[in-house]
């Protein structure tokens, strides 16, 4: 559906956010191990209720409800525990425990220091926009009720 519908859904950064987990899923399930990592970068995805409901009201008109502004302040929230902080402590698993992160085969090996890395950057970059929107829309919403 992303390919099909690209770039509609999303840019290339879209794309390579499901590539890079789709294979990190294939590699786990294919060699039965690493299934903690893949469990870490999958929880992540609790975020996407709250990024759909945000494009839903934002296509809806709703911009200026409170609702919108709640659902910012969730989205801001669970990103940053789902998607910044817990890969923080993802990345310190691995290093306190290389010595068994070493004995994953070698594409799930390799791959563990190229999927996470590069979906934490793209996590840490959306999460730059997130703050941004958020303070954008407290600023709307406060103007905004300080007028009524």
């Amino acid at each position: 559906m992303i390919i099909w519908f690209y770039p509609a859904l999303g840019g290339i950064e879209y794309v390579l956010h499901h590539f890079l987990s789709m294979t990190s899923l294939a590699l786990s399930i294919y060699s039965g191990q690493a299934h903690l990592y893949l469990y870490l970068v999958l929880f992540s995805e609790i975020t996407t209720p709250f990024v759909n409901l945000r494009w839903y009201l934002s296509l809806s008109g709703m911009k200026n409800s409170r609702l919108y502004l709640y659902n910012g302040l969730m989205l801001f929230f669970s990103w940053l525990f789902a998607r910044v902080l817990l890969f923080v402590y993802l990345f310190s698993h691995i290093y306190l425990h290389y010595e068994q992160v070493k004995e994953i085969f070698p594409a799930g090996f390799y791959y563990l220091f190229i999927a996470p890395p590069a979906l934490a950057l793209m996590n840490v970059l959306w999460f730059y926009k997130i703050l941004k929107g958020l303070i954008r829309t407290i600023h709307k919403t406060g103007s905004h009720h300080k007028e009524d």
